[in-house]
């Protein structure tokens, strides 16, 4: 009798406190299914969102619009990939067209609306770019040092390091530009990077022994040749 009258027992007890929060039940319920509706409701909306955003995307490069078609694309989808990736190839295109001050500002704004985005380091590297097409060598420098220092994407990476080679060059700091040519190549070895870092090196290499071998051959004695040929003094150990 007693095992039959614990379930009996319970629900007596059940009763009474069900009757005395029924409204808070029914509310809370009510509230769960509220949630979980607007959570469906959201993700089906984004992931539609991000759909017609692609599609749009895709229709301007297939009819090959200017800025303010992106810009656009990137206006009326924002929080989007295709909405973020408008907006990076809105500042290339301005970039591409040498309007370099409308291109920095364009992919700054970028990384300040969206500083977690896979395209950021893209971004950072264009704001360096657009500063060294600008004149800018000091400004240009030290944004591509940080992009090389931060960047997590190799490729990023190595055209930052190549923009630093190209602006020690520039100055006249040879030897550097040079080291850094020799520092990719070595990093990406069997890689098209690799190639052009190492002819670029060597490039670098033959402007600074050829002035010294021609100015001994003047210096010498006129039957006197050359100890090396520049061609020989700038072949690889």
């Amino acid at each position: 009798m007693q095992a039959q009258d614990a379930p009996t027992l319970f629900l007596m007890k059940l009763w009474p406190w069900l009757e005395t929060n029924l409204k808070a039940i029914i509310a809370g319920a009510i509230i769960i299914a509220v949630v979980i509706f607007g959570t469906v409701f959201y993700k089906t909306h984004q992931g539609q969102k991000e759909i017609d955003a692609g599609q749009a995307l895709s229709h301007l490069s297939f009819e090959n619009h200017g800025v303010d078609a992106l810009l656009k694309v990137a206006g009326d989808y924002p929080g989007t990939a295709a909405g973020k990736r408008a907006m990076l190839e809105a500042a290339e295109t301005l970039f591409a067209a040498g309007k370099y001050p409308d291109a920095q500002a364009q992919f700054q704004k970028y990384l300040d609306n969206n500083p977690d985005s896979q395209f950021s380091d893209e971004a950072s590297l264009g704001v360096a770019e657009s500063l060294e097409a600008q004149g800018k060598t000091d400004a240009a420098a030290s944004a591509y040092q940080r992009v090389s220092s931060q960047s997590g994407n190799p490729s990023v990476i190595v055209a930052a390091k190549f923009g630093l080679a190209r602006i020690d060059q520039l100055q006249g700091k040879t030897a550097d530009a040079e080291k850094v040519y020799q520092d990719v190549a070595r990093a990406n070895p069997g890689s098209p990077y690799a190639q052009e870092a190492a002819m670029r090196a060597m490039e670098l290499k033959t402007t600074q022994f050829v002035p010294s071998v021609v100015s001994a051959a003047t210096n010498a004695p006129a039957k006197t040749a050359p100890a090396s040929t520049p061609f020989q003094l700038i072949q690889p150990k």
